[in-house]
């Protein structure tokens, strides 16, 4: 568990880095943060939620019958938790995509595969990560345009236009975006407590992102692809030769509809096509595995100081909320990628803080408290009918 908190941590603090600094320098040349985070940090918090689901409903052998019901209420209520702190997080002009409630909404379509095994949900992954982006490009030419840079309360007074913008158009779209669950709950299905587990997580993260990349780089480079996206509606202001590089600032959670179909040949951050989906896949399931190696690697008397200096690992919910709330005008006006360090040691300090006194993020454990009266509730009635 340690390990994976330590995953955790990095993701939260590479979105942190994401949200601060400027996608690109003063010289126009992509920023080390977004060269390195952008784009992967959302998809590690995504694989992680998927572990994280798994691990809540069975870890190895999944939950059957009553008690998969049971479980499965809890996480409904974890979910529309997560999404209604999400809303309020959107409301409050921080310029940031809050990815809050998408999260809470992915929780709710993976409830369907908690009864699967890692095979068939690697299996599953593999063929969601290709047919949902499809999926979406047909789709999304037939939906509203995306209103809003993050779902508020104020949507709820127009669900349709809200949900489409969840599902399809919005920065983080659950439907491809369940690729990143499923990815997670195949890992949370292994024993990753076993080293020889642990490396093959890595190894293959590490050769899928690679393959993924260099393959797309290859058809939209010497093929000529690049040179037909360039000019097609909806791309960015840029020469053919340029445009990858263009794109490589990030995209806006999907590709441009009404152009060529080889849109979804490309890597970029946060375009969500079957390229990127399965590079970002490959780099969380590359993080993950070496936090796991490099953690067994540690002496069993130095884990508590890893688990310490990587708290804010196991409140990431509250400390993503706090970082959003500081980049609010009323509380950073003149925010600036030199407030980086503050961020970094205030979600630092507070979460190896609550580590060391042996307790709960507060939001962790409003969420941990209603959504467990609702699994034991779900259990007594189970038990009532007899």
């Amino acid at each position: 568990m340690v390990g994976l908190d330590v995953a955790r941590c990095l993701a939260l603090l590479g979105m942190v880095a994401t949200h601060v600094f400027l996608p690109r320098g003063p010289d126009g040349d992509l920023a080390l943060p977004q060269a390195i985070a952008g784009g992967r940090s959302a998809a590690l918090f995504a694989v992680l939620a998927g572990v994280s689901l798994a691990l809540m409903t069975g870890r190895r052998d999944p939950v059957t019958g009553r008690e998969r019901v049971a479980r499965s209420w809890g996480i409904v209520v974890r979910a529309l938790l997560i999404a209604l702190v999400g809303l309020y997080l959107g409301s409050l002009g921080s310029g940031l995509a809050i990815i809050l409630t998408y999260y809470g909404l992915l929780f709710l379509l993976g409830l369907p595969f908690v009864g699967l095994r890692a095979p068939a949900l690697l299996v599953l992954t593999g063929a969601w990560l290709v047919v949902a982006p499809v999926i979406s490009q047909l789709v999304r030419p037939e939906l509203p345009p995306r209103g809003f840079a993050s779902p508020t309360f104020d949507q709820l007074a127009d669900p349709g236009q809200l949900l489409s913008e969840l599902l399809f158009t919005g920065y983080y779209p659950v439907v491809p975006w369940l690729a990143y669950l499923l990815a997670g709950m195949a890992l949370g299905r292994l024993d990753l407590a076993n080293r020889a587990v642990q490396g093959w997580i890595t190894g293959a993260g590490a050769a899928l992102a690679l393959v993924s990349f260099a393959v797309s780089r290859i058809l939209t480079g010497p093929y000529g692809i690049a040179e037909e996206l360039a000019g097609s509606p909806g791309a960015p202001a840029a020469t053919g030769p340029d445009l990858l590089q263009e794109i490589a600032g990030g995209m806006f959670g999907t590709t441009p509809t009404g152009g060529p179909w080889e849109w979804l040949l490309v890597v970029a951050p946060h375009s969500a096509t079957p390229f990127d989906l399965a590079h970002t896949i490959g780099t969380s399931y590359l993080v993950i595995g070496a936090c796991l190696l490099l953690l067994g690697a540690v002496p069993t008397a130095r884990r508590r100081a890893v688990a310490i200096a990587f708290g804010a690992g196991t409140m990431t919910l509250t400390l993503y909320t706090l970082h959003v709330v500081m980049r609010t005008p009323a509380v950073l006006p003149d925010e600036t990628p030199s407030s980086f360090p503050l961020h970094v040691v205030a979600l630092l300090t507070i979460g190896g803080l609550y580590v060391y006194g042996g307790r709960r993020g507060p939001l962790e454990w409003v969420v941990a408290a209603v959504s467990g009266r609702a699994v034991e509730r779900s259990r007594r009635e189970a038990h009532t009918r007899g």
